[in-house]
């Protein structure tokens, strides 16, 4: 068995395989060495993929693994305050069902129930579309260093990895 690819600057092994991004990348690609980026410290590297084990799932521009989940939010920004269900969350944002109108671009101070035994996950977090399936919110940067959204997600990304191998 090939050992898992794991990230060169926190050790773990949950890297997922990111889009080119430079002529440089294009072409190293040719000779199997790709770009990833680990889902844990946001860590972006090159490695050969050859003879590595890494999940194989289609390359989009998703950088982070979205976890699916149920959870109450509520937000505010502005004059506009809402609530609604957090559907699916990653290091990187979260998609969310509200009746609450929204604008691409609007900046929102989110509050998370991961727990109800806990206070709330609070972050910041922009809105990057708004369609059918629901807003879509960016996390803004500090949004992606806080420790209690990273041990949640990871977690749940273990647990989902081993119901996917189960």
């Amino acid at each position: 068995m090939t050992p898992p690819l794991r990230c060169p600057h926190c050790g773990k092994d949950g890297v997922l395989r990111s889009r080119c991004r430079s002529v440089w990348e294009y072409l190293a690609s040719l000779l199997f060495v790709s770009p990833f980026r680990c889902q844990f410290c946001n860590h972006r590297f090159l490695a050969a993929r050859l003879g590595r084990e890494y999940p194989k799932h289609l390359i989009d521009r998703r950088e982070h693994l979205r976890i699916p989940v149920r959870l109450f939010l509520s937000f505010s920004g502005g004059r506009v305050r809402g609530e609604g269900t957090v559907m699916d969350i990653s290091m990187g944002g979260c998609i969310i069902k509200s009746d609450t109108q929204v604008h691409v671009d609007d900046i929102f101070y989110l509050q998370i129930a991961l727990d109800e035994r806990e206070p709330p996950l609070e972050l910041a977090a922009m809105v990057r579309s708004v369609s059918p399936r629901g807003i879509a919110f960016k996390f803004l940067r500090k949004a992606q260093e806080d420790k209690r959204l990273l041990a949640f997600v990871q977690a749940r990304s273990v647990g989902q990895a081993a119901r996917a191998n189960g």
